[in-house]
């Protein structure tokens, strides 16, 4: 099956901004884009539809648009178009993520009331898609993605302008080859650096009959820096061209995530798995970092 990369569009601007960005991935891994559009027919449709005009016609236009904004902006890139009548935005999105290596969704801004919103679409499709999701919010451009060019030139004209870093969060308790392999993946499309971030708390380190006990703190910050160092070396090893950063925090995981997400290029973290238990997981600190962080955050899922 050919590879791709899928982003759902619905016409909005944060929607044009992950069409864009996705764009730009799959010129990065040389791959197809496929825009999909998902619409329903409705009893009575809704106010942004124009009089005289059909749902069905409307959601054509919609499609058209967004291919031909992606289209003229990337003119080398194979730019496909999908237009799915469903019941289920969040269905159709799931089942076009099942052959995609990768899809890309929209988000309207930041904060604790909008951002990845509670029970959006875009929450519910990261919670369910088989294939890493990555989250763009409104108003990302390829500026965003790259240092300030010297005097001021904007990197779309300089392309070498250097990316800033690919940010992975990681847990070396349950490291998880999926989730690293994505960053590490990221960073050398990108020929960047990517920084890893361990955050741990010294109340959670435990002894044998689970009481807590005080750990000194330099022994406790020296035994996490190694136990990252020795999660890392292997993939180091197989991607000696990424140059690697790594931090050691102790802390509230989401607070030094988002921290460190300041400036990056992209944020990697992960969704772990649970078969057969109904309704949507992502876990605390995603859903912290997704609601926080202001630049696109892919979500892998692992086991």
């Amino acid at each position: 099956m050919e590879r791709h990369i899928v982003a759902g569009v619905d016409g909005t601007a944060a929607s044009l901004a992950a069409a864009h960005w996705a764009a730009r991935e799959a010129q990065r891994r040389g791959v197809p884009l496929r825009l999909v559009h998902t619409w329903q027919l409705t009893p009575r449709p809704a106010a942004s539809v124009p009089l005289g005009t059909t749902q069905a016609g409307w959601a054509a236009q919609t499609l058209d648009a967004e291919v031909g904004s992606v289209r003229a902006a990337h003119p080398g890139l194979r730019v496909d178009r999908q237009l799915v009548k469903h019941h289920s935005t969040v269905a159709a999105l799931t089942e076009a993520a099942g052959d995609a290596e990768l899809v890309v969704l929209g988000s309207h801004g930041l904060g604790v009331f909008a951002g990845y919103v509670l029970g959006s679409v875009s929450q519910r499709v990261v919670a369910r898609s088989p294939r890493p999701v990555v989250l763009v919010r409104a108003g990302q451009g390829p500026t965003g993605e790259h240092l300030p060019a010297a005097d001021g030139v904007s990197p779309e004209e300089i392309p070498e302008t250097p990316y800033r870093d690919v940010v992975l969060g990681l847990d070396t308790s349950r490291p998880c080859d999926e989730l690293i392999e994505f960053a590490f993946e990221s960073a050398r499309r990108r020929d960047a650096r990517l920084h890893a971030i361990h955050v741990f708390s010294a109340s959670s380190e435990l002894t044998e009959d689970s009481r807590p006990e005080p750990v000194p703190g330099p022994e406790l910050l020296a035994a996490q820096e190694r136990a990252v160092v020795a999660t890392l070396r292997p993939w180091c090893a197989k991607f000696p061209g990424v140059p690697v950063v790594e931090t050691v925090a102790e802390g509230r995981v989401s607070a030094e995530i988002v921290r460190a997400a300041t400036g990056a290029s992209l944020l990697v973290v992960g969704r772990r798995t649970r078969d057969g238990r109904p309704g949507n997981h992502i876990g605390p600190v995603t859903h912290a970092v997704l609601h926080h962080v202001g630049c696109p955050v892919a979500v892998v899922p692992h086991g």
